[in-house]
């Protein structure tokens, strides 16, 4: 008896998973893809507009919220501030990130559960690059799940990775012009110049973020989180004084990098700069700084 195969990639809205699936369609002809997107109804303006223009490339692209599940009950009112209340109005952190469980794991598990009671084996399409060789793509369902890594077999880069997009007519999603990674607006692995800039771009939803976090009116025991840590609230970014220190500290940071890639033989070239793209290098951190891959890549 043929096994029973459904093939399925997911897109954060980011550069990796995004050329991952226009590099799919191009090597792997053979394949039925079914694309996801896992709107939280938090993602970015920019990155609703990215999804929009592959999906002119790829064909349909599911949308797993409450409104796309296929007649399948979605979220349904739990908003964040409602997963905020069911978690003790304690924020998501790097130590407990419920986020990504509720708002893109959960709704990934019931859109595929539909899949695997009809017999089908799961395939999952993850973006994790053969210079990548620490992640895993690690995931918590307990599912009949396989992730394959195409871009790890067929030895592709990140520097391979915004020549997919040129050739399929897409350039980098617009929010790299002032920040580093997709996700949800208030993701707290955001560096402080990442806030500065949501509040200038977005202030409305900056406002937004600035509601969810947890104050003394909030009745909770126990030491008080913000989303840039411990007694540094959003409101603090309100300051001109700390708003020219972050942007000094930046600058700082940024000159330091750039001096390092001139040092290096191998990167002596300042085209194609980013800075955005390069931020987590830019503050000494790992790619994507630890955040989740289903949320950034």
């Amino acid at each position: 008896m043929t096994k029973k195969i459904k093939h399925v990639l997911g897109i954060s809205g980011g550069k990796d998973s995004s050329a991952l699936a226009l590099y799919v369609k191009e090597t792997r002809l053979e394949l039925e893809i079914e694309y996801f997107f896992t709107d939280t109804g938090y993602e970015l303006p920019e990155t609703n507009d990215f999804v929009d223009q592959l999906e002119e490339k790829l064909g349909y692209i599911h949308r797993l919220n409450d409104r796309s599940l296929n007649n399948m009950e979605g979220r349904g009112d739990k908003t964040f501030s409602h997963l905020l209340k069911e978690h003790g109005n304690y924020l998501p952190s790097q130590r407990d990130r419920w986020c990504t469980i509720q708002m893109k794991l959960k709704p990934f598990e019931q859109w595929v559960d539909a899949f695997i009671a009809d017999g089908y084996e799961i395939k999952n399409y993850v973006g994790i690059r053969a210079d990548e060789p620490n992640r895993t793509g690690f995931m918590v369902i307990e599912k009949p799940i396989e992730s394959i890594f195409p871009f790890r077999e067929d030895g592709i880069v990140r520097s391979d990775i915004e020549n997919i997009l040129q050739r399929n007519g897409l350039e980098l999603p617009a929010y790299y012009e002032w920040r580093s990674r997709s996700g949800c607006t208030f993701c707290f692995y955001q560096q402080k110049i990442e806030w500065l800039k949501l509040k200038e771009k977005h202030p409305s939803l900056f406002e937004e973020a600035k509601t969810f976090e947890k104050g003394k009116d909030n009745n909770v025991v126990g030491e008080t989180f913000y989303w840039m840590g411990q007694g540094q609230p959003l409101s603090t970014l309100e300051d001109p004084e700390v708003q020219q220190r972050i942007i000094e500290n930046h600058e700082k940071k940024v000159d330091r990098f750039k001096k390092k890639r001139r040092r290096n033989a191998l990167l002596d070239n300042s085209e194609g700069f980013c800075e955005f793209n390069d931020l987590d290098e830019i503050y000494d951190e790992a790619e994507g700084g630890g955040a989740c891959v289903t949320c950034y890549k």
